[in-house]
């Protein structure tokens, strides 16, 4: 919690465009005691943490890192009292999926929606594989490339796809695509929220579950050094 806490309240404070003294001084604190919160040196209290939250417009979960979604609506299933069915998990990964399509729909590039589209399909066809590869009965004549390959050619397929995925989210030529002259706008987890209100709690949702992963993972890795 420290981390995320601290980052995040370091990052509101400067959104805001204020001294960190000023800050300090509106949330009660010294100036000295909001350095170390933000530089992650201490940890707050429960008051100080609603007091942060209220200051600057946002939930005590966005603020703790519980929530990419500044209102807090998108707290992951691991996260909440309640665990979330797994109709709600499809629906936040269906929601999420599409979400993203339309963004890259709304640069305005005609060649990132297909390369997306395109990395989605060659997901799909492993998963299936590795399904399909566990039922003793199935007859693997029936796809073309043999089972002994195309985990490999998939996972080259996947990396092809991850350049030109990159090359042209910049609207930069190159690996068999054209430049594109693409229209910028923010992306950030509060410009989606704004920009898709009733999707973006699907998207944010996922991201955070992958970002906690992400942290598990690394913590685990540090174990073992």
């Amino acid at each position: 919690m420290a981390s995320d806490f601290s980052r995040t309240l370091a990052l509101l404070r400067r959104e805001k465009k204020i001294s960190q003294r000023t800050a300090a001084g509106d949330l009660g604190v010294s100036q000295a005691l909001l350095s170390h919160y933000e530089n992650g040196l201490r940890e707050p209290g429960l008051p100080f943490v609603v007091r942060a939250a209220d200051y600057y417009g946002v939930s005590c979960d966005y603020l703790l890192g519980r929530s990419m979604a500044r209102d807090g609506s998108a707290v992951p299933a691991g996260r909440m009292d309640v665990k979330e069915s797994a109709q709600d998990e499809k629906r936040h990964v269906v929601q999420a999926a599409s979400l993203l399509l339309d963004l890259a729909e709304q640069t305005g590039s005609t060649q990132l929606p297909h390369e997306i589209e395109a990395y989605f399909s060659v997901v799909i066809y492993k998963i299936y594989r590795y399904i399909y590869m566990a039922d003793p009965a199935g007859v693997e004549a029936v796809f073309r490339a043999a089972r002994d390959q195309f985990e490999y050619l998939c996972d080259a397929r996947i990396k092809e796809h991850e350049l030109r995925i990159r090359t042209a989210a910049k609207g930069e030529a190159g690996f068999g695509l054209q430049k594109e002259e693409l229209y910028r706008f923010p992306m950030s987890p509060n410009e989606i929220s704004k920009r898709y209100p009733e999707l973006s709690s699907a998207l944010l949702t996922v991201l955070q579950q992958v970002s906690d992963s992400l942290n598990e993972m690394e913590e685990s890795c540090k174990d073992i050094r």
